[in-house]
């Protein structure tokens, strides 16, 4: 039924939260803000790049994985920070995760 399929969204978008909030940090992509009742994590990117346009664009090219730009929601600080979505498969943000942790630390400036 519905709320069993609703069920188990929640119970997803939960365990996908939970593996990046434990993958991101560890890999040096700090998280600004709480992901309360949001699909996405809002993160720090500026010790990796002052322009996260070029640093999304940048990081799909070479993990796959992609982001969104922080100028898309923030135009005054935007360009240091970026967003994630956990709102996908959990297998591919599983995924996502570990090209990310590999990937980082090598970006770091």
């Amino acid at each position: 039924d519905a709320r069993m399929e609703l069920e188990a969204h929640v119970a997803r978008y939960a365990a996908n939260r939970a593996a990046l909030l434990d993958a991101l940090p560890k890999a040096g992509l700090a998280i600004l803000s709480p992901p309360d009742g949001a699909f996405y994590l809002y993160c720090d990117a500026s010790p990796f790049s002052d322009d996260s346009a070029a640093f999304c664009a940048e990081m799909l090219a070479e993990t796959g994985v992609a982001t969104t730009p922080g100028p898309d929601f923030d135009p005054l600080r935007g360009a240091r920070t970026l967003r994630i979505s956990f709102a996908g498969d959990s297998g591919e943000v599983a995924a996502a995760a570990e090209r990310l942790t590999d990937w980082l630390p090598r970006r770091r400036r």
